[in-house]
């Protein structure tokens, strides 16, 4: 038999149907969704859900299964979402460089330098020798931000005291009489001049002292190769003659006496540096060295020992014996090292 019911009983069934089918609708369109936009819907679908719960009683079995279905859901978006925070950052070393021309600390492995400046003699070399100027050029290679070598050539040049034109013009006057200079035997030197130069070729290893930021320090030691030489100079007249303008003439200075000596020696000193920008490797750098050079003495006739038995006896051609004096100067210099 079948039982009639009533108009209310058939509304409340229908009713419930109806919101069955748009829970299910709902979760068919949240499934299209991506997880980060199913994470924001479900909990409103969840809620319609409880809802209609509230309104027309306990609900069917549909309705609890997708509720269910629905909290599971949520949890698995709330998984999501954890997923999708950035991770903890990363924690970077100093990085390391492995290429051909970089040290693994990022300091080039090679270093050039290029300078000019000032010589300053010192001790018993002041007594012959006035200051002047200097150049020098290098090339040499980095171990480290810290610790590098140079091989290095200097040009250090010298004028000489007065008392040293003096002395020389004195002996190479002092034969020529006034009796030898009427017979035309010999002529008198006068406007005697001179100078004297320092080539070296050393082996420097570098210390960087300080080296963060713009300003830095460092010490340099070395040894190598000195040649020293003397000339000295008497105003002459030249002659030049051009294809177009004929033939002039022109006051130079003639080299009437020569003298060398090779040693060893060994230098060291401090050094400031400027870095010209945070990321250039090119430095601008001011430093002074101690430079002594290892001359062996030789004998030889002064102005001093001239008129004493030895003077008398000497058959030798060496007029210029401190020019294998020991040779201590300081050279100061400005330039740019890169």
């Amino acid at each position: 038999m079948h039982t009639r019911r009533s108009p209310l009983s058939i509304a409340c069934r229908t009713a419930t149907i109806v919101l069955a089918l748009a829970g299910t609708g709902s979760l068919l369109q949240a499934q299209q969704l991506s997880s980060a936009q199913a994470a924001f819907t479900t909990p409103l679908m969840t809620y319609a859900s409880a809802s209609a719960k509230d309104y027309f009683g306990s609900a069917s079995s549909t309705s609890s299964s997708l509720d269910s279905e629905n909290a599971d859901r949520l949890m698995l978006n709330a998984s999501a979402l954890d997923s999708l925070q950035p991770p903890p950052r990363r924690r970077y070393g100093r990085p390391r460089y492995s290429d051909s021309h970089t040290n693994a600390d990022g300091s080039s492995k090679y270093a050039f330098l290029i300078g000019v400046g000032g010589t300053l003699p010192i001790g018993n070399t002041h007594k012959y020798f006035d200051p002047s100027y200097g150049f020098e050029v290098g090339a040499g290679r980095n171990f480290s931000q810290s610790v590098g070598v140079m091989l290095q050539f200097d040009y250090d040049r010298f004028g000489l005291q007065g008392s040293t034109l003096a002395n020389q013009q004195y002996l190479y006057n002092y034969g020529c009489t006034t009796a030898l200079q009427t017979q035309g035997v010999c002529s008198p030197i006068s406007g005697l001049d001179g100078n004297n130069h320092v080539m070296s070729l050393t082996l420097d290893p570098t210390f960087s002292l300080v080296g963060q930021g713009s300003l830095g320090a460092y010490a340099v030691v070395g040894a190598g190769f000195y040649h020293k030489v003397t000339n000295f100079t008497v105003p002459s007249v030249g002659t030049y003659c051009d294809y177009y303008y004929g033939c002039y003439q022109y006051q130079a200075n003639q080299i009437i006496d020569h003298y060398t000596s090779n040693a060893p020696g060994v230098n060291g000193g401090l050094g400031l540096t400027y870095k010209f920008s945070r990321f250039s490797s090119q430095r601008f750098f001011v430093e002074a060295r101690y430079v002594v050079i290892f001359n062996k003495q030789r004998t030889g006739l002064t102005a001093g020992n001239i008129n004493t038995s030895f003077g008398q006896s000497y058959g030798g051609y060496n007029y210029f014996p401190a020019n294998s004096n020991r040779t201590t100067y300081i050279p100061i210099k400005v330039g740019i090292r890169f």
